[in-house]
């Protein structure tokens, strides 16, 4: 009987083992890469570095930096009077200079966007240099 039964053992786990799937074996994926992929994979990394350069170029050569400190013009506030515009404001602010560049630098100081002026309008103007 145990001669019957070791042969049953034997063939149940036989059978068992059989009925078992093989080991399946890993599939290694392989990265394949167009000719797109690749310009992009080595051009990126250039691109970057150009980027780099050209920001810290012009860090380096910057008006503000070249020139030290920024300094703010010297300017003084104005009240508009009645039908006073801004050529008489540069003419009795900078006789010496010509009226245009002063009537300039008003707008720009003021950020205007012409160069009408209304009566009580105060207005930042160059001192005189």
């Amino acid at each position: 009987m145990s001669a019957q039964l070791g042969a049953h053992f034997t063939a149940h786990f036989t059978a068992q083992l059989a009925a078992q799937p093989a080991p399946v074996k890993p599939v290694r994926s392989t990265i394949r890469l167009t000719r797109r992929g690749r310009l992009v994979l080595a051009g990126l990394p250039l691109m970057l570095g150009a980027g780099l350069m050209l920001l810290l170029a012009g860090a380096f050569s910057s008006p503000a930096k070249a020139s030290g400190a920024l300094s703010a013009p010297e300017t003084v506030r104005v009240t508009v009077g009645a039908g006073q515009t801004l050529w008489d404001i540069s003419t009795s602010v900078a006789p010496q200079r010509h009226p245009q560049e002063v009537i300039a630098e008003i707008v720009q100081l003021n950020n205007l966007e012409g160069t009408i002026v209304h009566a009580g309008q105060q207005v930042f103007v160059p001192s005189s240099r």
